[in-house]
């Protein structure tokens, strides 16, 4: 809405992960199983089809996300 991309500027506490598909319901539920985690979902995938990674949005939608260029936010910490 504001022209600001959550992907693209820093956000303290949040990671985003890339695990194989096979052990991708391992790894969510075991971060799951944490305090901080407890809200961690599965966000995108990588397919043969498309080149990067495709994320679901929440209207039902596909975004591809394309790799940082470089850290877009001077690290204040």
């Amino acid at each position: 809405m504001l022209g600001i991309d959550p992907l693209e500027v820093g956000n303290e506490g949040k990671v985003v992960m890339g695990v194989v598909k096979e052990r991708a319901e391992d790894v969510l539920d075991a971060l799951r199983g944490t305090e901080k985690g407890k809200e961690a979902e599965i966000i995108g995938s990588v397919t043969k089809e498309i080149k990067g990674v495709v994320m679901k949005t929440r209207v039902g939608g596909r975004r591809i996300v394309d790799p940082p260029i470089a850290d877009p936010v001077p690290r204040i910490c």
